[in-house]
């Protein structure tokens, strides 16, 4: 078993599994790190899951709708991605708040600990350009899992339009196929480079036998969002 990064670890162990019998959550054999402290809920670090991340700016503000800080953004996911072992699945930045759907990897980091990297990493970037001290964010990021919900599949793929029809919805753009930094497209077209690299999902590459049948399927959840957004 890998050690824990939080304090008290032999506590926690036994708090989590009592937590796991009243939460009934699944009793993962890769659990690897269970996050808590006084003023916050439990966190818990698994390996092998998908984790909607999502994080805003300091009150609410608007500083992440300038290109060039989505620009700092993206290079600070990538930074990540050559330091940490994990999978970025999916991403959108909105004026005030990012989304991020990442899969940990059996031997990789927390997501707390891969989290607090990207988020500092854009918060140095950010700084140094805007002559600025401080913190960026308003509080520490928020999560779910995804192979958690009662319908993980299901979820995801709603997941993934829910998270492409942001902007949309804050009315920065009028199709998630024309933001310059979400990744839906990853999803949509075969040859396309996203700005932060990304991992297609295996609930996507369940969908159908090839590329085609899935984008197929995928384009039926779109219309929950698009008649709502449009």
């Amino acid at each position: 078993m890998k050690h824990f990064e939080c304090n008290n670890a032999l506590s926690i162990y036994h708090k989590f599994k009592i937590l796991k019998k009243i939460l009934l959550i699944p009793a993962y054999s890769n659990v690897y790190n269970v996050e808590e402290n006084m003023s916050n809920p439990v966190r818990l670090c698994l390996q092998n899951v998908t984790y909607h991340c999502y994080s805003r700016c300091i009150e609410k503000r608007n500083m992440l709708s300038p290109e060039h800080v989505k620009d700092l953004a993206a290079d600070a996911i990538n930074m990540a991605l050559e330091k940490y072992d994990f999978q970025v699945v999916h991403i959108e930045f909105v004026e005030n708040h990012f989304h991020l759907l990442i899969r940990t990897t059996a031997n990789g980091q927390t997501i707390s600990r891969i989290m607090q990297y990207i988020k500092a990493r854009i918060t140095e970037k950010y700084n140094r350009v805007h002559d600025r001290t401080g913190t960026l964010w308003n509080e520490r990021f928020s999560c779910k899992i995804v192979e958690q919900q009662d319908d993980p599949e299901n979820y995801f793929l709603r997941l993934l339009w829910y998270i492409a029809y942001n902007p949309v919805r804050k009315r920065v753009v009028r199709d998630p196929r024309e933001s310059n930094f979400g990744t839906i497209r990853a999803y949509l077209e075969k040859d396309f480079t996203p700005k932060v690299k990304i991992t297609i999902h295996e609930y996507f590459n369940s969908l159908g036998n090839t590329f085609e049948e899935r984008v197929k399927y995928l384009l039926e959840y779109e219309v929950l969002y698009r008649d709502k957004y449009t």
